[in-house]
This record gives structure tokens, sequence and C-alpha cells, in this order.
């Protein structure tokens, strides 16, 4: 037995002193147990802790309970049932396999050549479930799933007239034909030549 050799300040790190090194294990910490997130219609969803703390919020929630050691329900009232059935299925793909980091600005307009296929698929939604994903991802700060959607939106905005996103996203043109004249002249610089 070594004690004066070396300390133990953690699991993590050990200090050699007959070596003037400091040792990190990098053994992956994970955390056994579920946790049932409740969503806003009263529906829960049993998710493994690892999974669950993927949401900045539901990992703060999970450490002010940290001395309850029973299954720990956190309601979540601003998330339908989908949306948290789709919100969890993501997180558990992630858990499994990582998302690639979306480039800045997108170099495609197509998803797929964005992230990973399982990803550009996630998202291949009618539009008011992926703006409801938005505000899931943004409610329970999840920043990968926030990325995602938001990602997906820029990409069916790229490359695309305004009248064409009015169409896309169905919005009303509330300029008169004068008004958008004269927009168009003030921002004349930032239009492709």
């Amino acid at each position: 037995n070594q004690l004066s050799d070396q300390v133990q300040v953690n699991p993590r790190l050990t200090f050699d002193f007959d070596n003037k090194q400091i040792h990190s294990i990098m053994e992956c910490e994970t955390e056994t147990g579920s946790v049932k997130l409740i969503s806003k219609e009263g529906d829960d969803f049993p998710v493994d802790i690892e999974v669950a703390k993927m949401s900045e919020l539901v990992k703060g929630m999970l450490e002010d309970d940290a001395d309850d050691d029973d299954v720990t329900e956190i309601p979540l009232p601003n998330v339908k049932a989908a949306v948290l059935k789709k919100v969890i299925e993501f997180c558990q793909h992630h858990r499994n396999e990582p998302m690639t980091e979306i480039e800045k600005p997108l170099k495609s307009a197509q998803m797929a050549e964005v992230v990973q296929k399982w990803y550009a698929d996630f998202v291949n939604v009618e539009q008011v479930l992926l703006f409801e994903l938005i505000l899931a991802a943004n409610y329970m700060d999840i920043k990968p799933l926030l990325d995602l959607t938001c990602a997906t939106v820029a990409s069916m905005i790229k490359g695309k007239t305004p009248e064409e996103i009015r169409k896309t996203f169905n919005i009303a043109n509330d300029f008169s034909p004068e008004e958008e004249a004269q927009v168009r002249e003030e921002n004349k610089w930032c239009e492709e030549p």
C-alpha cells in the first residue's frame, strides 16, 4: 500500500507525489436509475437519468432533489405528450450516436448534407411539430435539439425570396405595394446581385 506516495482526491483525480504527476481517470461515470418526465397532459414517460440529463432544466431539477433516492417525477407543463415523446427519442438516439456539429452558416438547404441521416429524418416533420420541438428544446434547454430544429427552419429559408418564405410559412404580406417598394429600395444593398 503506497498511501504515502499517492493521494486520491476524488474518484477521477489522483496525485502521484513520486512522479510529480496528476492522473485523471477517464472512466465515464454513468448514473443508473430512471426519472419520470410528466407531460402537459399528465402522461408520464420513464427515462434513464443519463438521457434525461441532456436537458439542463431536468438536470438542475434532479440536482435540487439529490437527497431523494426515490424515482423522481419532473413536471414539464409546457411540453405536450406527443412532443415530449419525440424529445425523448432524440435524446436517446443522441446518447448512442451524437450529432455532428452544425456548421454556420449552413452549407446546404438539405439537412441530410448538414447532419447524419437519422437526424435529418427526425426533423422531416410537419411545421407545427417542428415549431413545438423548438419550443420544447428551448424550454427544456437541450442545445443539440435546439440547434437541429433551428437549423432545419434556417434550411427552409435558405436561398428563398421573401415571397417564397411567406408561402412556406403561410405568412400574410401586411405591406401595401408602396410600403414593400420602399422597403426594397431601402434594403437594396443586402440583396444578392
